[in-house]
């Protein structure tokens, strides 16, 4: 009964801090902005990946890449609300295809990076000795290369296409958290809740997984909602190099064939990419910003007093 007790307590405590932040969140009108558009922006890389998958499975060309060349170089009507490109296809169904294409890298990258982060991070700051300085010496050097050269390299050497876009910002882009995870884990092990699970005969394993972590988990939340925006951008500007996505709609590769036709006037594809490409990046660092603030724990306190 008594444990049945405690775990209602716990679930009740973290319902408590979810409702805390979102009463904090709801008062920030623009970062209630920021997530109508993130919202906004997941329902269309949804429909695009419906889209994607169904062409896949039906052995059919994507809506996305039908040519008409007919119709190239139309601006925005009713037929085709962002225009057309100059091989006829609708930009408005190119530019929904990037969004699934940035929300892959997005997810991808973070599910490569914040584990890499939390094992080492965590391993480092709670165990310290020869393995915190194994694991200084890897995030020191990662940081010391400049990130973009990094990651091109990662990617030229995997092959061109999403894949070395996948590998090169996931290995690359988990320095920051490991860093800030070891220095917490450096304080936590030493506090009372801590020697108290030690003293009660818990494992490392236990006291890191079960004790220190939920603790924590916050910053990578937040970690999580910064680097999303960050990952996008990376993504939209290998593709605009060439080392990228290959024959699929990414922004990179529009904004890449758009400017070559800026000249004569046709201006609205590389207007849907670079404004779709913006209010996402936008959208999640003011919202990744008002999440750190809303889940500050010195915040809660401060007005708690």
């Amino acid at each position: 009964m008594a444990g049945k007790s405690g775990r209602q307590q716990w679930h009740g405590g973290v319902r408590t801090l979810a409702g805390d932040v979102w009463a904090r969140l709801k008062r920030d009108r623009t970062a209630l902005a920021c997530l109508v558009v993130i919202v906004v922006y997941c329902l269309m890389a949804s429909w695009g990946e419906w889209v994607y998958w169904s062409a896949r499975v039906q052995d059919v060309v994507p809506i996305y890449q039908v040519q008409d060349f007919g119709h190239r170089y139309e601006p925005p009507s009713g037929a085709h609300w962002l225009g057309t490109d100059a091989l006829g296809r609708d930009v408005f169904h190119r530019t929904i295809q990037g969004a699934r294409i940035a929300f892959r890298v997005g997810i991808i990258t973070s599910l490569l990076a914040l584990p890499i982060a939390m094992v080492l991070g965590g391993a480092a700051g709670y165990f310290g000795g020869r393995l915190d300085e194994c694991v200084v010496w890897l995030y020191s050097t990662v940081a010391s290369i400049p990130s973009l050269l990094l990651i091109l390299v990662i990617a030229s050497v995997v092959g061109h296409g999403l894949i070395g876009v996948y590998l090169g910002i996931g290995l690359t882009t988990w320095v920051g958290l490991c860093r800030l995870l070891r220095a917490e884990f450096l304080k936590h092990r030493q506090l009372q809740y801590v020697e108290a699970a030690r003293s009660l005969g818990a494992g490392h394993a236990r006291i890191i997984i079960r004790h220190i972590l939920p603790n924590l988990f916050h910053l990578v939340i937040i970690n999580f909602s910064l680097r999303f925006g960050n990952a996008v951008g990376t993504e939209v500007i290998l593709s605009f190099l060439g080392v990228g996505a290959e024959g699929e709609p990414s922004w990179g590769i529009m904004i890449s064939d758009a400017r070559l036709r800026l000249w004569q006037g046709v201006w609205w594809e590389l207007a849907a990419s670079i404004g779709a490409t913006f209010f996402i990046v936008l959208a999640f660092n003011v919202f990744g910003d008002a999440l750190r603030d809303a889940m500050d724990p010195r915040l809660r306190m401060v007005e708690g007093s």
